[in-house]
């Protein structure tokens, strides 16, 4: 399936959400998703130290590399395709990182709230 078949939270073609490092669940630098994502690694976000402290403290560092598994690790800014579930708890810890809606498929508004994405959107 095309890229192009995906929507975003917009109701829009899904837009990539980055590609250094390439993200997804995929690796193709979307955060389009598919039955075999368990985690739902819908949200496009730009990580923040605060976030990456908060994910690492429960238990996914994602600062340190995986070289087998093609992961550079994570710093500030890299944009990446977390899990919804994740991002909401993240809201709720009041650490969520700032999201890209454009690129944010429309299945993380099955943990997430529309409104809540908005406040915290970098793309209008």
């Amino acid at each position: 399936m095309s890229q192009a078949a995906f929507r975003n939270v917009l109701g829009e073609g899904l837009e990539p959400c980055g590609t250094d490092p390439p993200t997804g669940f995929f690796r193709n630098g979307s955060c389009q998703t598919d039955v075999r994502d368990l985690g739902n690694h819908s949200v496009c976000a730009e990580v923040t130290e605060e976030f990456l402290e908060y994910s690492a403290a429960r238990g996914n560092e994602l600062r340190t590399p995986i070289p087998e598994h093609g992961f550079p690790g994570l710093e500030p800014g890299d944009r990446w395709c977390i899990c919804a579930a994740r991002w909401q708890e993240a809201l709720e810890a009041g650490v969520a990182p700032p999201v890209r809606l454009s690129s944010t498929e429309e299945n993380a508004l099955e943990v997430v709230l529309f409104e809540d994405l908005r406040r915290y959107a970098i793309d209008g």
